[in-house]
């Protein structure tokens, strides 16, 4: 096993948001079940997704955004077509990529190195 940093993200809905996940690509991991739930992408790329204490988390307000590596950006983008605002594009700082709120209104951003595609 290799070093690694991995967010923990707290959550109101932890079905609906592990749903989000499962989207990108993600699965659950393990046996992690009930207020902790731990998936990966099968690609190197891992969350875990916690149960946010009640009021804590408030949509509209979540301080809480992600950055996904992934080459295959444009796949992704279309199956979130209807839920971004712009398809993907090239960035001023190298990145190719689009945006999408996840549940709870957090930024997640899906992308790849302009400079590897």
């Amino acid at each position: 096993m290799q070093s690694s940093l991995i967010a923990i993200l707290p959550c109101n809905d932890l079905d609906r948001t592990e749903a989000f996940f499962v989207r990108l690509g993600f699965k659950r991991e393990h046996d992690s079940s009930g207020d902790y739930r731990m998936l990966a992408d099968g690609f190197g790329a891992q969350i875990h997704l916690n149960q946010a204490v009640e009021g804590w988390l408030v949509p509209g307000s979540n301080p809480f955004g992600l950055y996904l590596y992934r080459k295959d950006v444009d796949e992704l983008a279309t199956a979130f077509r209807d839920e971004i605002d712009a398809e993907p594009s090239d960035k001023p700082w190298g990145m190719y990529e689009f945006a999408l709120n996840a549940p709870d209104d957090m930024l997640v951003r899906v992308g790849w190195p302009t400079h590897l595609r």
